[in-house]
């Protein structure tokens, strides 16, 4: 077990650092998305947005 650690180190490396991005990315996503404006990917101009209902919460407007 050891001896396939050693030989595969740089393997294990890369794939826990991809990982760790991926991780982040979805957090920052999340994150976002609970802030109320990571579901659109416009300036905020919703008036010709197909997406204006789902995007923005029409309330707070």
């Amino acid at each position: 077990m050891l001896a396939w650690l050693s030989q595969n180190i740089g393997t294990i490396v890369v794939l826990a650092l991809l990982i760790l991005v991926v991780v982040a990315i979805i957090v920052h996503k999340v994150r976002e998305r609970k802030k109320g404006g990571g579901s659109c990917s416009c300036s905020g101009g919703c008036s010709g947005c197909p997406m204006s209902g789902a995007c923005h919460d029409t309330e707070k407007k």
